[in-house]
């Protein structure tokens, strides 16, 4: 094998971001996947040249035969996955969501040891918007409402997505706003008038959305409106191989894509 192949493990194989990063993986010269993790093995894993991908449900039995784990799972598996990569020296890629302000520490107490690329969105487009959005919401005087509204298929659990949170955090931050404090989650109910330097948050569930968000900012006799909306689940694959075959000459830290993408 080619000493300077990136190998790569990811997590899984079964599900929707699994067999997009299967099929992605095979377009790159520069690395190779060397195994596929499933909880339970129930079928063989080929790509469209129907090459069989080699298949495990224990990853320290292959802990050898990487360099790099692309993980989109749940909090629960990743965070096992992420304590064996740790003990192993191994590197990570992490595109789960969902994280509690607990687990997200003991993340970055485990990049103390190993890199880390963990991100909301591995799309090259919603990271240039989180860019842009860091200058927009420092130029945008506090008259303007802002509204981020986003949607998911039906199958989504965490709610906001991780991305319209980041999207609230970037706002807020550079606001010099607590996001915690600023947030407005949609219910039924009877309100007041609108009140001034709040974030609203609508999420739409449902059907098979890969996922759109929208940042609106409202003003008067103006809106400003930014958004994007991914067509199918490649463009976050191509992100998280970028981002392991960055990762692989980094050292140890916690990382986002737009450390990867230099932006």
């Amino acid at each position: 094998m080619n000493s300077k192949l990136t190998r790569i493990a990811i997590t899984g194989a079964y599900g929707r971001m699994g067999s997009s990063l299967i099929q992605v993986i095979q377009k790159y010269t520069d690395v190779i996947l060397t195994y596929a993790l499933v909880k339970k093995k129930t079928l063989d894993i080929f790509t469209k040249q129907q090459k069989k991908i080699p298949i495990s449900t224990n990853i320290e039995k292959i802990i050898k035969s990487f360099d790099i784990l692309i993980d989109f799972s749940t909090p629960k598996n990743t965070l096992k996955n992420l304590k064996i990569c740790h003990k192993y020296d191994k590197k990570i890629i992490i595109g789960t969501t969902g994280f509690t302000e607990n687990e997200y520490n003991t993340i970055k107490s485990y990049s103390k040891k190993i890199s880390i690329v963990m991100s909301s969105n591995f799309s090259i487009g919603i990271n240039l918007i989180f860019k842009l959005l860091e200058q927009t919401s420092k130029i945008i005087n506090d008259s303007y409402d802002i509204e981020i509204v986003e949607s998911h298929h039906r199958n989504k659990l965490d709610s906001p997505s991780g991305t319209a949170l980041q999207i609230g955090n970037i706002i807020a931050k550079n606001k010099k706003w607590d996001l915690n404090t600023v947030s407005i989650y949609r219910k039924k109910e009877i309100t007041n008038t609108r009140e001034r330097k709040k974030i609203g948050f609508s999420i739409i569930r449902g059907g098979d959305v890969i996922g759109e968000h929208k940042i609106i900012f409202l003003g008067t006799g103006e809106k400003i409106t930014i958004s994007h909306q991914a067509n199918n689940r490649d463009t976050f694959a191509s992100g998280a191989i970028q981002a392991a075959i960055w990762i692989k000459e980094q050292a140890a830290g916690l990382f986002s894509m737009i450390d990867v993408l230099k932006i």
